[in-house]
């Protein structure tokens, strides 16, 4: 089966949060996104690069910001295709789809930031459209967050439940050293 990495969103606004002291989770996620670029690009399985533009010029991701440059970590090389994307999921107004089918993907492995956000948008789109996708449990990170009821979620809380509510029915979630091993 032919599998694609999708990196997404792994840009320096994150780092640029990450260095406030946010708390996030995963902390060995960046070292995973590396371990998984490196097989992919050694065994010459297609990568492609998913980065968010905002359309707010406030937004730390907007084209003009410092925060819409990609981490070194992630940097694509020379021939791996980058989608830009305006909202939450990478094929949304995007041609992720067509490229994916044009290359014969049949499974999509899906791996950046963030876990309950971007990545899981995406996750979820690529299982409607028949990818069959791997959501790589420690190579996501996501940040805590505050619901509409001023009741606080830690980021490990609300990195639990994204893999929970995709788990078997929308994804298979697994680690990186399985995926590796796949």
């Amino acid at each position: 089966m032919k599998t694609a990495l999708l990196v997404i969103d792994v840009q320096m606004a994150l780092a640029h949060e990450d260095a406030t002291g946010t708390e996030r989770s995963c902390p060995e996620a960046e070292n995973n996104i590396a371990s998984l670029l490196a097989k992919f690009r050694a065994d010459g399985a297609p990568v492609l690069h998913i980065h968010h533009h905002g359309t707010d010029p406030d937004d730390p991701f907007h084209p003009d910001a410092p925060g819409v440059a990609v981490q070194p970590v992630a940097a694509p090389v020379k021939g791996e295709p980058v989608i830009i994307k305006t909202g939450s999921s990478g094929f949304v107004g995007t041609p992720l789809q067509g490229i994916l089918e044009e290359a014969g993907v049949e499974r999509v492995v899906l791996c950046g930031a963030t876990a309950n956000h971007c990545v899981e948008s995406t996750t979820r789109s690529a299982a409607d459209l028949g990818f069959r996708p791997v959501y790589a449990s420690d190579a996501v990170w996501t940040y805590g967050i505050t619901g509409p009821d001023g009741t606080a979620h830690r980021a490990s809380q609300i990195h639990s439940v994204s893999m929970a509510t995709l788990e078997g029915e929308i994804a298979q979630v697994r680690s990186t050293s399985d995926i590796l091993s796949m």
